[in-house]
């Protein structure tokens, strides 16, 4: 996976979640890593807010539906970031293919 799809998803992200700035050499485990701590706040505090960030990202209201009901609340925050990350990880790669 390309450097600069990591870096251009984490620029995406920054507009809904306060993330610091991707650094350069960022990975996915990365992005993800920063993002788990800001979800599973927004989980604890602002369910309404995460839900309609995640209808915005369009991750899938089957896919959001799964993680809500099935996941282990423990790692509920790190699948979700996880999915919020490949979404946009496949927007950035749809959009330059296309371009």
């Amino acid at each position: 996976m390309e450097i600069n799809y990591i870096i251009e998803s984490a620029q995406l992200l920054q507009k809904d979640f306060e993330l610091a700035a991707p650094s350069e050499g960022m990975s996915r485990e990365d992005l993800i890593a920063a993002l788990t701590p800001l979800v599973s706040q927004l989980l604890n505090r602002e369910f309404e807010r995460l839900l309609q960030i995640c209808y915005r990202i369009d991750l899938g209201e089957h896919r959001l539906k799964k993680i809500l009901h099935e996941s282990n609340p423990e790692t509920m925050a790190a699948e979700l970031s996880e999915a919020l990350v490949d979404r946009q990880i496949l927007k950035v790669e749809i959009r330059q293919k296309y371009q």
